[in-house]
């Protein structure tokens, strides 16, 4: 079995070390902010730059092939940086890059940044699990990548709608002035409400990445989270046009908050098992997204069954990072740092590619159809979840130490 090795004993808590992981859930929250608040400011921005709805939504693009191209080689080159000043490496690029956004009227260079916020942000989050558990003992490691995971839920639930809200009044431009301005906040509260927390201590704790991936455990993993972003992002993109089959397309803001909400209260119940009931916890979560999808495709007609399925998808939804990350770290080892660079770069292509499959069956099939479409990726994921009970998913564990 494998031990993660660091050398900093001296900086592990054994009780929950609540303000460093609350800096890390708030550093999280505006890369994933940075990531999606363009989104909402489409309209202003297009204006203003003179330029199509369509390439203004590039912002968001270009950020998210940033993601996927950065998380892995970045992580692979830094396994010995220490995870505070890669953090703050990281959070002084978020700084600059969306001052130079706010400033610049040039579409090209605008795109340029984009795409280097992307890179910055994709590291962030290859991070961010594997610093969390540098810093509280191996009985608490679940739960701390799990608070330091609550800007997920969060940022989901007010990204889109904080960006159109405060476009009206501060325009796109004073919105990307106003992130760069709590970023510099975080950076400060990061110096000195986080520890140090060193990377892999020697060579011989830093193994290929080729040797990770084939860890035991990992690839099953990562197959189950491929399955299960998929089908999230094939019903997230598509939310709005399968309303609009219940008449309720302008119903959606208030759909996403109450899937939102629902994903927050979500990752709080994830916070409190997470280390003793990983696996039920995966599979819990799986068997009620599934029952979501039955739900809307049966009798997705109807706004209660939309309000009571969505609050159901968005419950099981809110832990699933911080499940995942916990399992990858677990089966992973020393080379945890990695998986997790890994897991976000699949996390990132499983949106893309939902997407594409989301717009394919709507053509096939239309738009009322669309949870359909689910059922097979939530069945094959589960049945693979609960094979897994060797590697990946155990049925018991100790924590590592």
């Amino acid at each position: 079995m494998h031990q993660i090795t660091t050398d900093n004993k001296h900086n592990i808590s054994e009780k929950m070390p609540f303000e460093a992981l609350l800096v890390l859930a708030t550093a999280g929250f505006l890369a994933l902010v940075t990531e999606t608040i363009p989104a909402g400011m489409l309209v202003q921005i297009s204006a203003d730059m003179g330029i199509t709805e369509s390439m203004a939504g590039q912002f968001v693009t270009l950020y998210a092939i940033g993601s996927v191209v950065a998380a892995i080689p970045v992580m692979v080159a830094t396994q010995r940086w220490d995870r505070r000043a890669l953090l703050l490496v990281v959070m002084w690029a978020l700084l600059i890059l969306n001052i130079l956004t706010a400033l610049t009227s040039s579409y090209s260079l605008v795109l340029a940044l984009r795409f280097l916020a992307g890179m910055a942000g994709g590291v962030l989050w290859a991070m961010l699990a594997g610093y969390a558990r540098r810093l509280v003992a191996p009985s608490l490691r679940g739960r701390a990548v799990a608070l330091a995971g609550t800007g997920v839920p969060i940022a989901f639930a007010l990204g889109i709608p904080l960006g159109s809200f405060l476009c009206a009044f501060i325009g796109w431009r004073g919105v990307f002035w106003l992130i760069a301005s709590l970023t510099l906040a975080v950076i400060i509260w990061l110096r000195s409400g986080a520890p140090a927390a060193p990377g892999q201590a020697t060579d011989a704790t830093r193994l290929p990445l080729l040797r990770i991936l084939t860890t035991p455990g990992v690839i099953v993993v990562l197959l189950i989270q491929s399955l299960w972003i998929v089908a999230h992002s094939i019903l997230y993109t598509y939310i709005m046009p399968f309303l609009g089959t219940a008449g309720m397309a302008d119903k959606t803001d208030s759909v996403l908050l109450v899937f939102g909400l629902a994903s927050i209260a979500g990752i709080w119940l994830t916070g409190l098992f997470i280390d003793r009931l990983l696996r039920a916890l995966v599979l819990l979560s799986l068997a009620g997204f599934f029952l979501a999808s039955l739900a809307l495709g049966i009798a997705g007609q109807h706004p209660f069954v939309i309000y009571v399925a969505v609050a159901l998808w968005g419950l099981t939804f809110g832990g699933t990072a911080s499940l995942l990350q916990t399992a990858s770290a677990n089966a992973a080892g020393p080379g945890a740092d990695v998986a997790q660079s890994i897991l976000t770069t699949a996390w990132n292509l499983a949106i893309a590619v939902g997407g594409g499959v989301g717009a394919i069956w709507l053509k096939t099939y239309g738009v009322a159809s669309l949870p359909w479409a689910l059922v097979p990726l939530l069945l094959l994921a589960f049945a693979i979840a609960w094979a897994s009970s060797r590697h990946g998913l155990p049925r018991s564990r100790r924590p590592l130490s």
